[in-house]
């Protein structure tokens, strides 16, 4: 169920995915909270240079990896702007992270795209249960996913 805290972080991804957006990259941005509810890090996309593997949600896996204990990285959210791609969610899954709590789903990016006639990424866009399905997973969360969806429309408008 997501509550009160997941919201808060999910607001901060938006800000996150905004501040992609201005720095003339796609809009992602995505928390790594712990257990305890304690901020750990925050990224957003930088795919913009070429390299298309910086997303967020992998930057954040490899950081947990490094410098969080298998248990602790068991407790920790990842909080996204839009659920995680196959590349990010397996990521997540080999590092053993926690739940997932997203505000748009890879079905409505793929939606939003086609209705923009924006070509399909060169990977399948498929839901994170199919690619690490021990991942506990939550969202869209729909008031959430209409700002995500609006981030994507102003991007691919320029």
């Amino acid at each position: 169920m997501i509550d009160d805290a997941d919201l808060h972080h999910l607001d901060r991804c938006i800000e996150l995915a905004a501040e992609a957006l201005e720095a003339g990259d796609e809009p992602f941005g995505s928390v790594l909270v712990a257990g305890d509810g304690t901020v750990l890090g925050e990224d957003r996309n930088r795919v913009a240079g070429g390299d298309r593997t910086r997303h967020p949600e992998f930057a954040l896996a490899r950081w947990s990896a490094e410098h969080l204990s298998p248990p602790e990285r068991a407790q920790a959210t990842v909080y996204t702007s839009g659920e995680h791609c196959p590349m990010c969610a397996a990521a997540h899954g080999w590092v053993g992270l926690g739940r997932i709590v997203y505000a748009a789903s890879s079905e409505q990016l793929s939606a939003w795209l086609a209705d923009m006639d924006v070509p399909p990424p060169p990977v399948r866009p498929l839901p994170v249960g199919e690619v690490a399905p021990g991942v506990a997973v939550e969202g869209p969360v729909s008031h959430l996913a209409a700002r995500i969806g609006e981030l994507h429309r102003r991007y691919h408008r320029t």
